[in-house]
C-alpha cells in the first residue's frame, strides 16, 4: 500500500474517494460488532471503522491493535451517520470503513498518555521526548517554529541579505558567559570554543564587503539555566553596512512585524516605542520592562531625607534611594502574611525589607509610621497619590537593588492581580545603555553588551575620566517583558576600538592575543556597520504562548544542562582522552 493523503486531510470533500492512510493508533474502541480506531498522523486524526461486513481480514487485524501501533488502512471515505459527527475535529464529518489493514509495527504501551490535556512530569517527558513530540501541542509548536524560519528567510532575501554560515569551532574569547571548550587532538593542550554568537565573524563579513548578512544560527553559552535559557540556542543574526541605529531599528521592526503577522496573524503597531535605558530603570526598574500595564516606580528619596526610619536613612546616607510602587484599590488583598511573603520575595533580589503604606478612611497606616514625622508621612501619601483602598510598597537600598527588587515585584503583582492583558503584544526598544559598568569582582570595567559596541559620538570624550558615563549605540527589543533581541552599532575604526580595549583594562598584548585579527581587519577599510541578534527560541515562545523555551525546542536540555533522553553529558572512553592528551582529576 502507498499512502494517498494525510489523516488530517480526510474531510467532507473526499466523500466517495478511495484513500490509503498510514499513522498511529490514537484510540481504539471495540463496540462488539464494530471496532473504531482514531488514526493519527502529523496533520490530525480521522476515524476508521472496522466492520467484518466490509473486510473480514481487516476486522481481524483491528482486534490485535493497541495504542500507538503503526498501521496502514485502505477504504472509501463516507459521511458519518447523522448525530455522530465530531465538531471538534476537522475530519469529524467523515469516517473511513477499512477494507484492508496492515500492521506496520507494534508498540509497547506508552509510558505516559499522549493526550495534551493530561499532565505529565517534565522529567518523564524529556526522557521519552520522541513520544512527547507525538503530542499535538508540541507538533504545533514546532510547525510554528518552522513557519517562523521561512518568514525570516523570505524577508531577508527580499531585502538583500545574504545567508552565510560561520564556524562552529572558533577561538575562545572570554569576555561574557563561559565558553564551551572543545579540545584539539592535533594540537595538544589547545582548545576550540563553540561560539557564544557569530559576532566577530559577521563584523568581518562587513569588512569583506557583503553589506547585508543574516544567519539562523546555533549559539552556545555555559551558564546557569532558567525557563527562557538553554546551553544551546538559536539566533536570528543580522549585520548591515553603511547604516546608523535608525536604519537597523526600522528594518528590524519590519522583520518582527512580518513574523507576528504571517505566523500568528497579529498586526503590530509601528513604529515601536523607544525607551532610554535610564528611563526604563527609573520607571520600571528593569531593562526588559513589561509595558502592558502601568504601576510605575515612584521615588520618594527627597521626601524621606529627614526620616528617623533607619533602613531609609542608612540607604540615603550611602547614596541609595527610597522608591516604591502603588497598588491601586486592592489594599484589602494584602494581609500581613501576604506582605511577609512579598518581603521574602524582594529579599531574594538583595533588598533588606519592604515597607507597606496602606490608605484607609482614617488616614495612612504603616508599621513604620511611628518612625516618620507627620510631614514625611504626608509627603509619602501625596507623592503616591494614595486614596482609600490604595497600598504603597516601599524599599530603601542601593539604586540597583531598589530597581531590580521593585521591578520584579511589579511584574509579579501584575500577573497575580490580573493587571496584564495576556492577549496583548507590546514591543518596546530600550536604547542608550551604558557602554561600561564597573565589576567589583574583577576590579575593572566590563562591557555591558560586548567589547565591540560603539559609544555615542557625543560621549567619546568621557573615555578620559568618566568611562562609566558613556552611553552606547546599543538597543534591545523587549516584547511583553521578554528581551528577544539585542544589538548595536559597532566600532569600525581601530582608534575607537582600541579606546574600548583600554577602558576594559586590556594590555596591548592581551588585545593583540585575543582580537588581533579584528584589529588588523579594522585597518583595511571597514565600513560603518551594525546589527542585531534575536533569540529565535524566545520569539517562538511568545508566538505559541509557551511558558518555557523547552516547549518550542525539539530536543531541549534540562535546567541542569542534561539531555535525559540520550544521557548527555556522559563519560567518554579513556582511549578518546588519550588521543586528546587529557587526564581527569583522580584518574
Amino acid at each position: 500500500m502507498r499512502r494517498s493523503c494525510y489523516c488530517g486531510e480526510v474531510t467532507a470533500e473526499k466523500v466517495g474517494e478511495a484513500v490509503t492512510l498510514m499513522g498511529w493508533v490514537h484510540r481504539r474502541r471495540d463496540h462488539g460488532g464494530l471496532i473504531f480506531v482514531d488514526l493519527r498522523d502529523r496533520e490530525g486524526i480521522v476515524q476508521v471503522v472496522f466492520d467484518p461486513e466490509h473486510g473480514v481480514e481487516a476486522y481481524e487485524t483491528a482486534r490485535r491493535l493497541r495504542s500507538e501501533y503503526v498501521i496502514a488502512v485502505r477504504g472509501e471515505v463516507r459521511r458519518r451517520p447523522p448525530g455522530t459527527e465530531n465538531v471538534d475535529l476537522k475530519t469529524g464529518e467523515v469516517e473511513v470503513p477499512a477494507v484492508e489493514a496492515l500492521i506496520l509495527n507494534e508498540a509497547r504501551t506508552p509510558v505516559f498518555p499522549l493526550d495534551d490535556d493530561r499532565p505529565v512530569s517534565e522529567e518523564l517527558r524529556l526522557t521519552y521526548r520522541y513520544l512527547d513530540l507525538r503530542r499535538s501541542s508540541l507538533q504545533e509548536n514546532l510547525r510554528i517554529r518552522h513557519r517562523g524560519y521561512q518568514v525570516v528567510r523570505a524577508f531577508c532575501d527580499r531585502h538583500g541579505f545574504i545567508e552565510v554560515e560561520t564556524p562552529a569551532l572558533t577561538r575562545s574569547t572570554p569576555e561574557g558567559a563561559r565558553d564551551y571548550l572543545v579540545p584539539s587532538r592535533l594540537y595538544a593542550g589547545q582548545f576550540f570554543a563553540l561560539p557564544q554568537s557569530p559576532q566577530l565573524f559577521k563584523q568581518l563579513l562587513m569588512v569583506a564587503g557583503f553589506d547585508r548578512y543574516f544567519q539562523i544560527v546555533k549559539c552556545f553559552r555555559d551558564e546557569d539555566l532558567r525557563a527562557d535559557r538553554q546551553p544551546e540556542f538559536t539566533q536570528i543574526d543580522v549585520e548591515m553596512s553603511f547604516v546608523d541605529r535608525e536604519d537597523v531599528l526600522g528594518l528590524m521592526e519590519e522583520l518582527i512585524a512580518a513574523i507576528f503577522r504571517e505566523v500568528k496573524g497579529v498586526e503590530l503597531h509601528r513604529p515601536f516605542p523607544r525607551l532610554p535605558y535610564v528611563e526604563a530603570m527609573a520607571i520600571y526598574g528593569l531593562d526588559n520592562p513589561d509595558v502592558r500595564f502601568e504601576m510605575f516606580l515612584v521615588e520618594i528619596s527627597d521626601v524621606c531625607q529627614e526620616t528617623a526610619f533607619r533602613p531609609f536613612a542608612e540607604a540615603l546616607a550611602r547614596g541609595g534611594q527610597v522608591k516604591g510602587i502603588k497598588v491601586k484599590g486592592k489594599a484589602e488583598a494584602f494581609s500581613r502574611k501576604v506582605i511577609d511573603d512579598l518581603t521574602e520575595f524582594v529579599k531574594g533580589f538583595g533588598a533588606k525589607g519592604l515597607a507597606p503604606f496602606r490608605m484607609t478612611k482614617e488616614g495612612p497606616q504603616s508599621p513604620v509610621a511611628k518612625f516618620l514625622d507627620p510631614a514625611t508621612l504626608e509627603g509619602i501619601t501625596r507623592r503616591f497619590d494614595l486614596k482609600d483602598g490604595d497600598l504603597a510598597l516601599v524599599i530603601g537600598d542601593s539604586p540597583m537593588v531598589v530597581a531590580e527588587a521593585l521591578g520584579r515585584l511589579r511584574v509579579k503583582l501584575g500577573y497575580e492581580l490580573g493587571l496584564i492583558d495576556e492577549a496583548l503584544i507590546r514591543p518596546v526598544w530600550v536604547t542608550d545603555f551604558p557602554l561600561l559598568e564597573y565589576s567589583e569582582e574583577e576590579k575593572r570595567y566590563v562591557a555591558v553588551h560586548h567589547p565591540f559596541t560603539a559609544p555615542l559620538d557625543e560621549d567619546l570624550s568621557l573615555f578620559e575620566g568618566s568611562p562609566e558615563k558613556i552611553r552606547a549605540k546599543a538597543y534591545d527589543l523587549v516584547i511583553n517583558g521578554q528581551e528577544v533581541g539585542g544589538g548595536s552599532i559597532r566600532n569600525h575604526t581601530r582608534e575607537i576600538q582600541q579606546k574600548m580595549f583600554d577602558a576594559l583594562g586590556f594590555s596591548s598584548d592581551q588585545a593583540r592575543q585575543r582580537f588581533g585579527f579584528l584589529l588588523d581587519a579594522l585597518e583595511f577599510g571597514t565600513p560603518p556597520h551594525g546589527g542585531i541578534a534575536f533569540g529565535f527560541d524566545r520569539l517562538i515562545m511568545l508566538l505559541t504562548g509557551a511558558e518555557s523555551i523547552r516547549e518550542v525546542i525539539a530536543f531541549p536540555k534540562t535546567q541542569r544542562a542534561q539531555c535525559l533522553m540520550t544521557g548527555a553529558p556522559t563519560v567518554v572512553d579513556t582511549v578518546q582522552l588519550k588521543e586528546l592528551r587529557l587526564k581527569l582529576d583522580g584518574s
